[in-house]
């Protein structure tokens, strides 16, 4: 035998068995550990709440705990621990858990809470005071720093907690059905929150909607005895739906003004700002149908109708997300993304509607506008880039339209922007790097390194993932996942875990610290498993065309993609194609079943989390946008309901539901059951008693014990 060869052998050998001993000696990650430890021991390191101090070089961060405040700056070679919680409660004679929520009044002081008490601390004379303590019951608290003013509300109602002690009253519905300063639309359109201050602070903005047309639904309360009904409203697809409208509180005049949507009484109004002069407000009015959009201008002061600065029309749908971006505070020109030309892109305009410019022309998705250069000249953006798994930060210069790439390295970042506008804090992670932080200057050199986390897994037996792309049956791209255990063996059979969710707003695969997979899934790896994952039509970060294909048709073209992932699995040497099992949550759970019921005999085993298993028990505002209403999309809504499908089921299934669940209401869970039932047919079904959508904290784990081992147990 040739000698090179011998060598080569037995150096192959001894690799081997070095791998081997060094597995060996490695530890088993629990399940417990696994759901319970991925975002707090194995999380990587980072400036947990890094906040550049303005007019200068220096910024801020917590210690991993939150219980210590640090101080560094660009020139700086030492992290200085500056505070700790316990002095700084000892200063305001407060009881705060930790640092959490800090923010900068200015570069020497610093404004803290608990929720319901909010302080003020002066770092040049450690002293410190109680501006606003709320009542215990106070939520959607919204703090204006310039006035120091705090509104809130309690239960339905608005209030204000001024910075001089006086609580002024701004709504007074003793009317339930009316509710003030909450977000609306069940948090769609990108809308968070309820309360808006203007930059003066002398107005205060607030959505409210009228629920008295929608429906109560029932919800069990088992901890009281005997056990309580309490209800919530959920406008299910083609009924009655909330009214909104948005109410403007001059703090100088006491008095409000109503803005109601110019069209229907249950259009969505979204996307609301001031304007810099604070003389008027934009928001985006979009028709229950959500096929139109008008962005339009209201009078401030009076609430009256000024004009449509834009419009845009579909025939799938239109998605408004994002409020105008003001660049400059002089002006009253913005910057509105839209998805018009199949991507998310920049448009300028003027006060009068006119497009001045479009910005970008990028056939790639902008993410979200971050902010201005300090001359007001250039405007930052996160943006995929040319790989949709990335997040990636982009400047695009106003008057010329010249566009940078920011971010060097492709991954996720997260981006800030120093106030004297010198600096930039750019942290990331990618397939292969947990963290890593860097300063650069903003005209493109690193002015500080400032940490790169260890893999924390290191002394744990850990498999592999492997990213990948299919084309799927339409000559889409589609991105795939397959994560293998650590004592991988191509010449062994693997039965395989699917995890999908395959719907709107969600991207499972990303580039970044295990690339958008949960922790639990590298656990079922070492049980002996290869799961997978596969990002199909309908995904997010993909633009319109990929994206909504799904229109009035929930369930077909996803299903479609998730088959092809199947086939390319089954050519796989080490794939055994009987054994294929699937889960998912959510979209997910309603793909998991519809895979299981449309599909019959791919999957021997599913376990379904919180699914939709018929879209007219669904909310209006997601519902109708992807489905239509019912009675305009029958046939749409009998394919893709599960009880449609119900006599097909072959394998098993494993139907799980939290029983106070308001997003996905246990109407679902419970009428695919009944089918079964009616049909004579055998599944099993798990209820999560007071859980909502999810099941979250130490039951988590029981969750995960549940929906594993039945796989294990039953995908034979």
């Amino acid at each position: 035998m040739n000698k090179l060869i011998l060598l080569l052998i037995v150096s192959s050998i001894g690799t081997a068995f070095s791998q081997k001993k060094e597995l060996a000696n490695k530890q088993e990650l629990t399940l417990k550990d696994a759901v319970m430890k991925q975002y707090r021991d194995f999380y990587p390191d980072r400036l947990n709440g890094f906040q550049w101090l303005a007019n200068t070089d220096c910024y801020t961060f917590y210690s991993k705990n939150y219980q210590s405040l640090y101080k560094s700056s660009v020139s700086g070679t030492k992290d200085t621990e500056w505070y700790t919680i316990q002095k700084v409660n000892e200063v305001l004679g407060s009881e705060l858990y930790n640092f959490y929520g800090l923010t900068w009044k200015n570069e020497n002081e610093f404004y803290i809470n608990d929720g319901v008490h909010f302080y003020v601390y002066n770092t040049v004379n450690d002293k410190g005071s109680m501006i606003h303590g709320l009542d215990e019951d106070a939520a959607n608290t919204e703090f204006h720093s310039g006035t120091e003013n705090m509104a809130y509300t309690i239960e339905n109602n608005v209030y204000i907690h001024t910075g001089i002690g006086l609580k002024l009253i701004v709504t007074d519905n003793a009317d339930k059905n009316i509710v003030s300063g909450q977000s609306i639309a069940r948090n769609e359109f990108g809308i968070q929150k309820g309360l808006f201050w203007s930059n003066d602070g002398n107005r205060l903005a607030f959505y409210q909607k009228d629920e008295t047309e929608v429906h109560d639904y029932p919800l069990l309360n088992i901890n009281e005895t005997p056990g309580a009904l309490s209800s919530i409203k959920y406008p299910m697809a083609g009924q009655k739906s909330e009214k909104p409208r948005v109410g403007i509180y001059d703090l100088r005049t006491k008095q409000t003004v109503f803005i109601s949507p110019k069209g229907n009484p249950d259009d969505y109004l979204t996307n609301f700002t001031f304007t810099p002069d604070d003389k008027y407000v934009l928001i985006a009015e979009v028709n229950r149908d959500q096929n139109h959009t008008w962005l339009n201008v209201y009078d401030a002061a009076t609430g009256k109708f000024v004009r449509t600065l834009l419009e845009e029309t579909s025939d799938k749908w239109t998605e408004p997300e994002h409020p105008a971006f003001f660049p400059s505070s002089a002006s009253n020109n913005f910057i509105w993304i839209s998805e018009k030309d199949g991507f998310n892109n920049l448009y300028y305009y003027d006060f009068t509607g006119k497009l001045i410019k479009q910005l970008t022309s990028n056939k790639f998705v902008t993410k979200d506008i971050l902010t201005m250069s300090n001359d007001g000249k250039k405007i930052y953006f996160s943006a995929t880039g040319e790989s949709p798994l990335n997040t990636m930060v982009y400047s695009i210069e106003i008057k010329s339209g010249k566009q940078t790439l920011i971010t060097k390295t492709e991954g996720t970042h997260e981006f800030y922007l120093s106030g004297d506008g010198k600096y930039y804090y750019d942290g990331y992670s990618n397939h292969t790097t947990p963290y890593v932080s860097k300063i650069w200057t903003t005209n493109g050199k690193m002015a500080k390194f400032l940490n790169e986390s260890p893999e924390k897994l290191a002394g744990y037996k850990i498999g592999t993932a492997e990213i990948s792309t299919l084309t799927g049956k339409d000559g889409s791209t589609l991105y795939t996942r397959l994560i293998k255990p650590s004592n991988f063996d191509p010449n062994k059979k693997y039965p395989v875990l699917v995890y999908v969710y395959g719907g709107p707003h969600a991207q499972l695969i990303t580039n970044s610290w295990l690339d958008g997979a949960s922790l639990w899934m590298y656990w079922m790896a070492e049980q002996g498993y290869l799961v997978y994952t596969l990002d199909g039509r309908g995904s997010a970060e993909r633009g319109f065309a990929f994206e909504s294909q799904i229109h009035r048709q929930l369930g077909t073209v996803e299903i479609e993609d998730q088959l092809t992932g199947v086939d390319y699995l089954k050519s796989l040497p080490y794939v055994d194609a009987n054994r294929l099992a699937v889960h998912g949550w959510s979209f997910g759970g309603f793909m998991t079943t519809s895979l299981m019921l449309r599909t019959p005999g791919v999957f021997t085993a599913g376990v379904a989390g919180g699914p939709v298993t018929d879209w007219k028990y669904y909310e209006i505002m997601y519902g109708e946008r992807y489905m239509d209403r019912p009675e305009e999309n029958e046939k749409g809504y009998e394919q893709a309901s599960l009880l449609t499908h119900a006599g097909n089921l072959k394998g098993n299934l494993l139907l799980i539901h939290g029983t106070v669940d308001d997003v996905v209401v246990m109407q679902h869970n419970f009428a695919l059951v009944k089918k079964f039932v009616d049909l004579g047919i055998q599944m099993d079904f798990f209820p999560y008693p007071m859980h909502k959508h999810n099941v979250g904290g130490k039951d988590r784990v029981h969750l995960m014990e549940k929906v594993l081992y039945y796989v294990i147990d039953n995908n034979k």
